[in-house]
């Protein structure tokens, strides 16, 4: 598997209703379902984001369009539009470090390079020039 790029769109609790209306144009199903705040294990979630899409993958033909929504005390400092991610896919947890360390430098990290609960390797942060961006290494392509 050779590194990818997706979009990453994020919302302000319209998440679901956006990739359904996104799944009608484009057809498919979504990859894993909706997560939903209230799946994710071990983390405390305010009760009104207890229903918001925590993640979302809609293939089309051989990418992904994904989102979430934003935790609702973030809403007031969100903007649709400036709330997108690149997702970036690479082929090893080394060149996921290399990219995340060379793209974030002058930076500021949101997530650092991680192991998740999902089971991926990940980080998230805004560059030097504001653009939002993912890294996200599957471990079980190694």
């Amino acid at each position: 598997m050779k590194t990818k790029l997706n979009p990453y769109l994020n919302f302000n609790g319209t998440c679901e209703e956006a990739f359904n209306f996104y799944k009608s144009v484009f057809g498919g199903d979504f990859k894993g379902g909706i997560m939903k705040m209230k799946d994710i294990e071990g983390m405390e979630i305010a009760e009104a984001d207890l229903e918001r899409v925590m993640h979302v993958a809609l293939p089309i033909g051989d990418e992904l369009l994904m989102g979430s929504d934003v935790p609702s005390g973030m809403g007031a400092s969100f903007k649709a539009g400036n709330s997108t991610y690149i997702s970036i896919f690479p082929e090893s947890r080394r060149e996921a470090d290399r990219l995340f360390n060379a793209l974030s430098a002058g930076g500021e990290i949101e997530m650092p390079m991680e192991d998740m609960f999902w089971g991926d390797y990940f980080g998230s942060f805004r560059d030097r020039y504001g653009i939002l961006w993912m890294i996200n290494h599957n471990n079980e392509s190694e």
